[in-house]
């Protein structure tokens, strides 16, 4: 990252032959596809927690650092035609596991150990494809090197890194036709065995390179003259893939915990990580250094900024925090081509950029959730992003006044977090020492240690001075970050809130004699307090059970003869939710016996008796992170199931940007049941005494919806032409396009 190292020269690429590149692109392709498709495969068996996900995710950078470490293995063998010939030994054998499918060889989930157990099929069911695959583009590269003539210009072998290009371009149009195109348009079925189709063919490509081309000698000893990289030059390496890895999945997990949340958000990030790849890579620059430079240190200048403004348009934050992340990673993609060695290291170079990719993603989801209780990582590697410009040489009296203007101003801006002034005096001197340290970091923006210096500073200085005096608690854990806070209601006061990420997931009236109203979703002239009292009419006595425990506010309608399970994933909302000194639904106002279970809904479900529940309700698909596999119709088949003759399901589907109401009807169609639904409207503006709801309820029989058909709120509606989700086919794409009434 120092300016003293001389970064060597980046010649004019040699054009590569058509099938090299189509060859790099396929296999990037096969990657990237196999991803989303095999986190498919196992939801149905092991839930939609995010542990699925981020586990499966953390699999594949593993498995990738592993094929990456066989692909520079294969390059001590000194035979082109040897190398390919193993190769293709390799890609058949891993083939063998082939057509893609999830091994039962492990048998059925633990759910007391899941992790391992899903690690362990990931590994018999794509572990030996997915890293031959992964190995394919970094070889084909350092074939063509081997095998293209050297430049009669200058007498080298060509550079094979317009590959890793095309590489990124194949990636990216996996990224976004998947959910685009692939997944609403073809059944998980036919994706395996198309992907498996798709692995031969490439295996097929492979053979024919080592059939068409051949190893110039003249390459192979020029190569062998190259000298080894130190150790400090490939840990450079690894540093600056860290970073912009960490920063992808911090600007995700931070735009959708602290701004907003949408389907497929963090496709962007991705999308645009793999672009800076490509523009970094390619051989012509469309920007040169000096100008991305003073880009991103403004870039970082106004995110820093608008980070205390979270009252400002959430398009603006949006904006400015992905130009800010593109901008960044760019700089730092830039310095990783910069820096690439001869074609001779090549496997090498790349061994060293999945190893921090592994490093900066596994920081995330590892080591930050337990050092911090907010989403500081994100902003703290942007800081120390800095660090990947040039450092600069000496010292300039005008750059030493900067340093020392900026450190003084953070650290004033700490040290308010600890003396009691007046809001007003505070909040003034807080944007004058803000806008001085952002002032003093974009001055050093050609300094690039001074500049992280001081944004490292800032960034600790914001996480000192920017907690709101309403918080109680803040929590995180895997599952996300969870706040509570106390808020003033204009129709009811103050009451006590639990937001998850940026979904209000419930709330409590604070005044004496009210707690024990149902607020939000479940107030009783809604669509889910009158499925309760519905039902509750038809027995003194009734097994209810909801998925989603939120504050526990049902909880209010549980009489003494009743009994009410709770079905909840993450403990700590379950923690908060039975602690009394947070919230008392349970506690308090619950007049018979409550039980919980932790645990994804589909499998903790599954043990129940069938016919034991009178009603259920399904309620947790509020915010945009949807657990889709549990309103296929395999679930919903399996939710009717559990019930008695009279019993009734209830879907809560308000959702900010998908139409799932259509999904679930057709789903409750195919399973065999029937259907009505609500939309309660919301009570008044801005209050939280009764919101805006979507409400599905279904049964067994119309005998079971006798009840809910005499009440003229409840109709019926037809699915019209959308298709039910399965375990084998889904449609996300369409539900965000759908009106939602």
């Amino acid at each position: 990252m120092s300016s003293s190292a001389t970064a060597p020269a980046v010649p004019v690429l040699s054009r590569p032959p058509a099938l090299f590149v189509v060859t790099v692109f396929t296999s990037a392709f096969l990657v990237f596809f196999v991803q989303p498709m095999v986190g498919k495969l196992l939801l149905p068996m092991l839930g939609g927690a995010p542990a699925v996900w981020n586990t499966s995710m953390a699999f594949f950078q593993a498995a990738l650092l592993a094929g990456y470490g066989y692909a520079h293995l294969l390059q001590k063998l000194k035979g082109f035609k040897t190398q390919v010939l193993v190769h293709g030994i390799m890609l058949a054998l891993a083939g063998l596991t082939l057509p893609l499918h999830v091994s039962g060889v492990l048998g059925a989930p633990n759910p007391e150990q899941p992790i391992l157990w899903l690690l362990g099929v990931l590994t018999l069911s794509i572990g030996a494809p997915f890293a031959v695959l992964s190995a394919t583009a970094p070889l084909v590269q350092a074939w063509f090197a081997r095998t293209a003539a050297l430049d009669p210009t200058t007498g080298k072998a060509p550079e094979p890194y317009n590959l890793y290009a095309a590489s990124n371009l194949g990636s990216l149009l996996s990224l976004l036709a998947y959910p685009i195109l692939v997944e609403p348009l073809t059944l998980l079925t036919h994706q395996r065995l198309g992907w498996s189709l798709g692995y031969g063919v490439l295996a097929a490509m492979i053979i024919l390179l080592g059939l068409t081309q051949k190893a110039r000698t003249a390459a192979a000893e020029h190569d062998a003259a190259t000298p080894r990289p130190d150790l400090l030059t490939m840990a450079k390496w690894v540093a600056l893939a860290a970073i912009p890895s960490s920063l992808m999945i911090g600007v995700t997990t931070y735009l959708s915990t602290d701004v907003a949340t949408a389907p497929f958000l963090w496709v962007i990030p991705l999308a645009l990580y793999l672009v800076t790849f490509i523009l970094a890579f390619s051989s012509r620059q469309i920007i040169s250094r000096k100008y991305l430079l003073l880009a991103q240190a403004l870039g970082l200048g106004v995110c820093l900024y608008l980070l205390p403004l979270q009252t400002s348009s959430i398009l603006l934050h949006l904006f400015v925090h992905l130009l800010c992340f593109f901008l960044t990673a760019w700089v730092c993609h830039t310095a990783l081509a910069q820096a690439r060695p001869a074609p001779g290291h090549l496997t090498l170079y790349y061994l060293c950029l999945s190893l921090g990719g592994v490093i900066g993603g596994g920081f995330n989801a590892f080591v930050a959730p337990v050092l911090f209780d907010t989403i500081f990582e994100y902003i703290l590697i942007l800081a120390v992003a800095c660090a990947a410009r040039p450092w600069g040489d000496g010292w300039v009296r005008r750059d030493v006044i900067w340093l020392t203007t900026g450190i003084v101003a953070a650290l004033a801006m700490a040290g308010l977090g600890f003396v009691t002034v007046s809001e007003e005096l505070g909040s003034a001197l807080a944007k004058t020492f803000f806008a001085i340290a952002i002032v003093s970091i974009i001055a050093l923006h050609h300094r690039g240690l001074l500049m992280a210096l001081i944004a490292v500073l800032v960034s600790m200085a914001l996480q000192v001075f920017n907690h709101p005096g309403n918080l109680i608690e803040t929590d995180r854990n895997f599952f996300g970050v969870i706040r509570v806070s106390d808020v003033e209601d204009p129709t009811l006061g103050p009451i006590r809130e639990m937001i998850h990420g940026t979904t209000l997931h419930g709330a409590q009236r604070r005044l004496a004699g009210t707690q024990c109203q149902a607020l939000t979703y479940y107030g009783p002239k809604a669509a889910i307090g009158q499925t309760f009292t519905l039902q509750q009419a038809r027995s003194p006595s009734l097994e209810l059970a909801t998925v989603g425990l939120g504050v526990g506010t049902v909880a209010t309608y549980v009489r003494p003869g009743d009994r009410l399970t709770f079905y909840e994933i993450d403990p700590e909302v379950m923690r908060l939710a039975r602690n009394p000194e947070r919230f008392t639904f349970i506690s308090h106002c619950a007049q018979g016996p409550v039980d919980f279970r932790t645990g994804d809904a589909r499998l903790t479900l599954a043990p129940l008796p069938q016919g034991e529940l009178d009603l259920l309700l399904v309620d947790a698909f509020t915010s945009d992170a949807v657990p889709a596999h549990l309103l296929t119709a395999e679930a919903i088949a399996m939710y009717l199931s559990k019930l008695s003759d009279d019993g009734v399901v209830v879907f809560h589907l308000s959702n900010r940007h998908l139409e799932l109401r259509s999904p679930v009807i057709a789903a409750v169609l195919q399973a065999g049941g029937v259907s009505l639904t609500q939309v309660s409207p919301a009570a008044a503006k801005d209050s939280r005494i009764r919101t805006a709801s979507i409400v599905v309820v279904a049964g067994k029989s119309d005998r079971a919806l006798a009840p809910f058909l005499a009440d003229p709120r409840w109709e019926g509606r037809s699915p019209g032409k959308v298709k039910a989700w399965t375990d084998d086919y889904m449609n996300v794409i369409g539900a965000m396009f759908r009106p939602q009434y």
